[in-house]
């Protein structure tokens, strides 16, 4: 079995030596989104902005490798600031719903870009569906 890159224009393209995503078998692995649009420019506003600009991105990601996040097995978190936990929180369980992933969430010193929030997603889908 081979990784397969994964990569969408619905998301802004990798600023390094990375792929958005690599799925092998059933199994997808994100990299970590920034608060990035599409066409690469930073998202304005604060970290209720940017955290729906990262599931906007992850979202894209998702969808070109045929998953969505009700597939999302687990995910982390990378805050600037954990002060900001509580509004990440909120923000996150809008788009996961009733599911709920097994999570990590750390404060870090600082993120690409200096965005106050980064996040990557490990899924699994279902191959016969493809």
């Amino acid at each position: 079995m081979k990784p397969v890159q994964i990569a969408t224009n619905e998301a802004p393209a990798a600023i390094g030596p990375y792929s958005q995503a690599i799925a092998l078998g059933n199994l997808i692995f994100t990299s970590g989104q920034i608060p990035l649009a599409a066409d690469g420019q930073l998202v304005e506003g604060g970290i209720a902005e940017q955290t729906h600009q990262v599931f906007r991105n992850l979202q894209a990601v998702l969808a070109e490798a045929g998953a969505s996040f009700q597939d999302v097995v687990k995910a982390t978190v990378f805050l600037k600031d954990m002060n900001q936990f509580s509004t990440v929180n909120e923000i996150y369980a809008s788009y996961f719903g009733d599911h709920k992933p097994a999570r990590s969430t750390v404060e870090v010193a600082r993120l690409p870009k200096d965005v106050f929030v980064e996040i990557e997603l490990i899924a699994s889908r279902n191959v016969e569906t493809l």
